[in-house]
């Protein structure tokens, strides 16, 4: 797997070191200039660490034994490549954009599930204009948010960029163009929790979400069932009661019946 990840995307980045290096006013001899201390490969590993693991850029650093600054900027440049890289799903089959991903989606006939996910950062640097937006109304907590597309079965299909943690859950959907792909797409499902409702009506009911009304009546329908175990105990204590009207034949007597029927 890393092979071939080396193998596609390796290309990639040489390329766009290249051509950021012929766009500069001042240009050297081919060759020229310091070597990178840390080659491609390991520029792939660390970031591949960084994704799966949620390792921090200083422990990489010293995995490596090069600054953070080094760390930063190797997963700044490699992550956009594995983002337009896309993700295999099967054989020949390869997502990379929301608008593919809803058109599989319809052409396999298979039910989609959105969600919204927040990750944890670091406290924004004081005098950041935009420093209050990563503050999770949720959380309490500085985070960014992204929105997750899988399957019925809960096989990764699309992840968007990270947006700063207070934008809302319906807000991110609309911003990625999800009304747009499924107002003009295909006819397919989609399941989501509260935090995007709204977006049935926008899509023509593609997007199936869990009603204000549906949990009033099921928090109802609790109170209703606790009353209605009340009752359930309450008669349950009067059984000494009844058993001393029962007859020495077995036959409840008339005072019985009046007793259960109320």
């Amino acid at each position: 797997m890393i092979a071939e990840l080396v193998a596609e995307v390796g290309p990639l980045w040489h390329e766009r070191h290249r051509v950021r290096l012929e766009a500069r006013l001042r240009k050297r001899a081919v060759g020229a200039g310091a070597k990178h201390r840390l080659v491609f490969i390991d520029r792939l590993l660390a970031t591949l660490v960084h994704l799966r693991h949620g390792a921090t850029h200083d422990v990489l650093a010293c995995w490596f034994g090069v600054d953070r600054s080094t760390i930063t900027r190797a997963i700044g440049e490699v992550r956009p490549l594995l983002a337009t890289r896309g993700c295999t799903i099967a054989a020949g089959i390869r997502l990379r954009t929301l608008a593919e991903v809803i058109d599989h989606l319809g052409a396999s006939g298979q039910i989609g599930i959105i969600d919204g996910t927040e990750i944890r950062v670091r406290r924004p640097a004081a005098g950041r204009k935009d420093r209050d937006k990563f503050i999770s109304g949720k959380n309490k907590q500085n985070a960014v948010k992204a929105m997750v597309l899988t399957d019925i079965r809960g096989r990764l299909l699309f992840c968007s960029p990270a947006q700063p943690a207070s934008c809302a859950d319906i807000t991110h959907a609309r911003q990625l163009g999800l009304v747009k792909h499924l107002s003009g797409g295909p006819a397919v499902e989609i399941l989501a929790d509260a935090g995007y409702q709204g977006l049935g009506a926008q899509t023509g009911g593609r997007v199936v979400t869990r009603t204000v009304s549906s949990r009033r009546t099921r928090r109802s329908g609790t109170r209703r069932s606790t009353s209605a175990d009340a009752k359930r105990t309450l008669h349950a204590g009067s059984g000494s009661s009844t058993a001393s009207h029962t007859s020495r034949t077995g036959e409840p007597s008339p005072a019985t019946w009046a007793d259960a029927s109320t």
